[in-house]
């Protein structure tokens, strides 16, 4: 039995008597979930914190579960027998247990488009300020040392190599962005993968960049992919741009290589935990950008991807199959 056929056997009940749980939101307020949740009969209940004790005595009555960043964990999921869907507010599905998602017949969706642009202006903005020295000369600045000798070196971005790592929308969006500066533009190699760029191993792009850029989703295969043997092949003049995951980084070896000036600074959007403790090493070098996960926000990008999410979950409770459904 799929599991929409599965949902389809379940008792089906008015949507007024429909409730979402949303376990977690960075934004201001909740008025575009609470607006279109409204509109079809249905309750939005806003979790207080993301503790799972919370989660999943919340969840309990709950029929879907609207989650940004908050763990979805197998004890919540359990918790919810009404449960039809969870739909993740964003891209990336490391926080949700999925093996339990099947195990239950529960709907998972994503939304996989909204903020393409976004993050990848946010990666080329970062490869120009790490490449003109921005951060270290506005602290340098501010702090009153007014001098052209406060930070490195500089050398062109024309014609400098940027090395991709996950060529997916955002990957591919990052690249042709690049190209349109004049970048020279490799990316890592994959099975199956058709680009007009030139692919290289792993370690070979470490070798080849000016600047490194993850773009690939979080799993076991990718947990810490940047290691200290990666790290220790990087040209001692290249950037680490991180917009993804942040525990795609191993940052303690991300530490000892600044340290060591095995490599020249890195641009950290995302990190583990979030947020990090910016007084160590290596959040608190003045080579090291640190923001708040704010790549994927825009006044376009968050609209877009609350109300895809919100429509998504709404979807499942109607009986039908959700736009971007990953697991169902």
């Amino acid at each position: 039995m799929t599991i929409l056929s599965a949902l389809a056997a379940k008792p089906q009940r008015d949507s007024i008597l429909s409730k979402i749980l949303l376990t977690d939101y960075p934004w201001p307020d909740v008025s575009i979930e609470s607006r279109i949740f409204a509109e079809a009969g249905a309750e939005l209940v806003v979790a207080p914190n993301s503790e799972e004790t919370t989660l999943a005595d919340l969840a309990s009555s709950c029929d879907a579960i609207l989650a940004c960043w908050a763990q979805v964990t197998r004890r919540v999921i359990e918790s919810a027998p009404r449960c039809r869907i969870v739909s993740r507010m964003g891209i990336g599905l490391d926080n949700i247990d999925l093996d339990c998602c099947r195990e239950f017949g529960i709907l998972v969706t994503n939304v996989p488009d909204y903020c393409v642009q976004e993050v990848a202006e946010h990666a080329l903005a970062s490869i120009f300020a790490l490449g003109r020295n921005i951060g270290r000369f506005h602290l340098a600045t501010k702090q009153g040392d007014y001098d052209l000798s406060a930070a490195p070196v500089m050398f062109p971005l024309n014609g400098a190599t940027l090395g991709i790592i996950g060529m997916g929308r955002i990957g591919s969006r990052t690249a042709d962005l690049a190209d349109a500066v004049g970048m020279n533009v490799i990316v890592a190699e994959r099975p199956s993968l058709t680009c007009r760029f030139r692919q290289h191993t792993l370690e070979e792009l470490a070798r080849q960049s000016d600047y490194v850029s993850l773009h690939v989703p979080l799993s076991k295969t990718t947990y810490q992919m940047i290691n200290a043997e990666f790290l220790a092949v990087m040209k001692t003049t290249a950037f680490l741009i991180n917009t993804s995951r942040g525990a795609l980084v191993d940052h303690a070896a991300l530490a000892d290589a600044l340290n060591a000036r095995q490599i020249a600074g890195a641009a950290l959007d995302v990190q583990d935990p979030e947020p990090p403790n910016l007084e160590i090493v290596p959040f608190n070098l003045p080579q090291v950008i640190v923001t708040p996960h704010a790549a994927f926000v825009s006044d376009r990008s968050l609209a877009t991807l609350r109300q895809t999410a919100c429509e998504q979950a709404l979807q499942a409770l109607r009986g039908e199959r959700p736009d971007n459904t990953v697991i169902g």
